[in-house]
Order: structure tokens, then sequence, then C-alpha cells
């Protein structure tokens, strides 16, 4: 049998590497999307003070720390039993859309654009960012100025663009002034306008990609976000909402209660663990989380323009888009919402006042944290004894929730496009570009809880198997 390696899968966060395997005929027998790092977060907090767990938690990721420091406060709020103040809340809320923007923006523009504007089967000496700026300068200085706007925004709020304090337990350490209010809304505009005319370039050319939307992760999953009361798109707060290939209802679950709905596998052949819905088990239980999944578990979007943009998504692929490709398309339309709702949370009455935390001493043993991350649910999970130290942590990250679905994507595109008789690079960029549209964060998803599989071949000088250890 022949083997493909594709090593390391680039333009992503983190390490990860493929294998394909071929039959004698060229055909592709099999494929195993391998994560390669292990983090031990969950083991080296116990015995911290659960205080500490926004800001330890946050260095899982320099992309992903406003989404970590948001879960982990939710968490702590709990193990606190406090309720926090209402504009902490929306202050809360107003960081998150910012992350939401600069996060997509970097996936989109900086990650994927190679591949979308300049083609499947360009260069790939110059099939990345410095190429999109040599061939698509507007767009390349569109994402760089969203993803600015973004950072900005955490910046004026948190007083840092990365790993910031600001996010406490029971809301937040200060309030927003005047004058970063007004400085944000006077920017606001003009990254409303990089993401409509992105909007509308992209639609423009996605015909060009019909047998990638064809091909590119369409097996039957489950979807799975949080919403409000109402069943729309929430980012901060909300109910897990599991519903089926067709958006039909499966179940929803508080947060409190998500080990009821939720159980993790280990793979043979990754560091990250693979969580499904534990009442259908593996392969039925597999979903999908992050910005397509969120689309379409809700009702709707919410705000104006990012609900026309998303009437106009349903009308050309369908109410509940199957392919992964469409990643790409939902991450726009959740900048578009992102924008709105920052807007709107600025213009709600009391977003000035300068009550913005709640204070108490740890009044439950266990806390759970759930929010919306860029990628998808973010679930920390937490346990302490009576002096409020760790005493257990469990997190289950976007990419985490997205592996197997990864993984029989991955498969799908190579089964596709791979030719082991007549190999070319793009066929190779193809499957690749299956995993950036998830867009997975590696470093945050691959953590040390429960028990790893271990395996030890013993091959010979040719490379066959001669011995094999499990266990």
């Amino acid at each position: 049998m022949k083997k493909i390696t594709i090593a390391p899968v680039s333009r992503i966060e983190g390490h990860a590497h493929i294998t394909i395997h071929l039959r004698e005929d060229g055909e592709v027998e099999s494929t195993q999307f391998h994560v390669t790092q292990v983090r031990g977060f969950e083991k080296f907090v116990e015995g911290r003070p659960y205080y500490e767990m926004p800001g330890i938690t946050a260095r899982i990721c320099g992309i992903c720390p406003i989404s970590h420091l948001l879960a982990s406060a939710k968490t702590c709020d709990a193990l606190m039993a406090v309720r926090i103040p209402p504009t902490a809340a929306m202050l809360r809320e107003l960081i998150h859309c910012a992350q939401v923007v600069q996060s997509h923006a970097l996936s989109f523009f900086h990650l994927s654009a190679p591949d979308l504007l300049l083609g499947m089967d360009f260069d790939p000496a110059r099939r990345n960012v410095l190429g999109l700026a040599a061939k698509w300068p507007e767009q390349a200085r569109d994402g760089i100025e969203l993803r600015k706007f973004g950072q900005q925004i955490i910046e004026r709020l948190a007083g840092e663009r990365v790993h910031p304090s600001w996010i406490v337990p029971g809301g937040v350490a200060s309030p927003l002034e005047s004058e970063a209010r007004e400085e944000i809304l006077q920017r606001l505009p003009h990254a409303r306008e990089i993401i409509r005319r992105t909007l509308e370039l992209y639609k423009s050319m996605l015909d060009r990609f019909a047998e990638e939307v064809e091909n590119f992760g369409t097996s039957a999953t489950m979807w799975a976000a949080l919403v409000d009361p109402a069943g729309n798109l929430q980012l901060y707060d909300g109910r897990i909402r599991f519903a089926g290939m067709n958006g039909e209802l499966i179940g929803d679950a508080a947060p409190e209660q998500y080990g009821g709905a939720i159980a993790e596998a280990s793979l043979a052949d990754s560091y990250m663990k693979a969580p499904y819905y534990r009442p259908l088990g593996i392969p039925n239980g597999i979903y999908r989380v992050g910005p397509l999944a969120r689309l379409n578990v809700a009702g709707c979007c919410g705000t104006p323009e990012a609900d026309r943009e998303l009437a106009e998504f349903r009308q050309r692929f369908g109410r509940v888009p199957a392919s992964s490709f469409h990643y790409h398309y939902a991450r726009l339309i959740e900048i578009t919402y992102a924008l709105e709702r920052i807007k709107q949370l600025l213009d709600t009455p009391g977003i000035l006042d300068s009550q913005v935390r709640a204070r108490a001493e740890v009044n439950a043993a266990e806390g759970v944290g759930v929010i919306e991350a860029p990628r998808g649910t973010l679930i920390h999970h937490y346990k302490v004894d009576a002096n409020g130290a760790m005493k257990w942590a469990n997190l289950i990250v976007a990419t985490g929730h997205n592996n197997l679905a990864i993984g029989r994507g991955v498969e799908q595109v190579a089964r596709h496009f791979i030719d082991g008789n007549r190999l070319r690079e793009g066929m190779l960029n193809r499957v690749s570009a299956l995993v950036r549209a998830f867009d997975p964060c590696l470093s945050c998803s691959t953590h040390a809880s429960g028990v790893l599989p271990l395996r030890i071949e013993l091959r010979s000088a040719s490379g066959a198997v001669l011995d094999e250890l499990r266990s």
C-alpha cells in the first residue's frame, strides 16, 4: 500500500499532519487526521486558586485568549454563585464581538483567501498572504484593517490586545470610557464597508468552486450551537442546541447539563479528543460547531443586515447548507452580525455605567461556563475545594467538537480529488483546504483529560510493521 503524508498542514493555528493510504490502483483506501501536540492545562491548573483561571487558560492560545477569558470568567461566576452587573455582561459581549471580528478576519483573509482568491492550484510558492497582497492588494489591506479594528476595540476596552486582565470573575475590571465609545463608533462604518464589499466579492466568485462545495465535508452530521430563548443566534450566552442534518431539533441542554449531552472519545491517531452527542453515540452523534453550525441551528441572526445576508445564503444553498466549504461564507455573515451587534451594544442605555463587577467568595463547589468562540462552542468546567483551590478541570474546545467531522471531511476530499497515478499539488492542497475551512485552533483543543491511547510499532528497515503494542 502506498502512503502520502501532508506534513505539516499549513495556514492553520497549531500542528497537524494528514496520512493518505492508497491502494495499488492509486485510489484512496483511508485517511487519518493527526493532531501532534499535547497541552496539559487541565492537569497543571490543579491546586491553583480559581480566580487565576481566566488568566491561566487565556495562555492556551494567542489567537483565542478572549474566548478562554470569557468562558473561564463565566465558570468562576458560577463558582461564586453571583449574577454579574448588566453593564458587565454587555461589555463582555462587546469585547467578544470584537474577538469574533478579528478572528474571522484572520481566518478568511490571511489563512483561506490565498486559496479562494489565488486559486487552489496556484503556485504554492506564492499561494500565501504575500502572494495575495501582490495580486489582490485592496483585499489584503481590507483584511488587515478589519482585523485591526477588532483588536483596537479589545485594546480600548481591556488595555491590551492579547492576554488582557480586564475580564475577571464577577464581571470586568473597569467601565467603558465615553471617549472610547465614541472612537469605536467613528471607526465602525469603515469596518462595515469592508465586510459589505468582501461579501459581494465572495458571492460573485462562488460558482468557481462548485466542485469543492459539493465535496468538502458534506456527509451527514448533527449541528450544535448556543441559541437565545427564541432560538436565534447567540455568541455570549444561551442554551446548547443540537440539531439534525436538516435542522430539526434533537435536544437542548443548559450549560451546566452539558455532560448529559456530550461525551468525549479518544482516538488512536490524534492527541485531540473527539466529542459526540452522547444519546446517539458514534457515528450518529457526530456533530459540527462553529459559524456554519450556528447559522444552521439558529432561526435568524437578529440584526437587519446579517439577517438579509443569511436569507440570501439560505435561498442559494438551502435552509441548512451541508458543505463545510460554506464555513467561509458563514464567517462573513457573522462578521456582519458582530459589527451590527457592537453598534447595538454601544447605543444601549447603561453601557457607560460604572458598576461592572460583583464580588464574592466561593459559594459552589462546581461551575460551568459556555460561550460561542469564533470557531465554535467552548466549554469550561471546574471543581474546587472549600478554599477555592482547583481540584479538577475539563475544557471542551471548538476544534475538538469538530474533530470527527474534520476526519470525515478529509477522507471525502481525498477520495474525490486525489489520483495516486497522476498526483498534483493542487489535489493535496484541497485536502488541507478542507481543514482550513474549519479554521482549527489545535493549540486550544488538545488536552490531557482522560486516557490517551498509546500505540507503539516496530518496523523493519523497509517500513513493514513487525510488531505492535496498544494501550
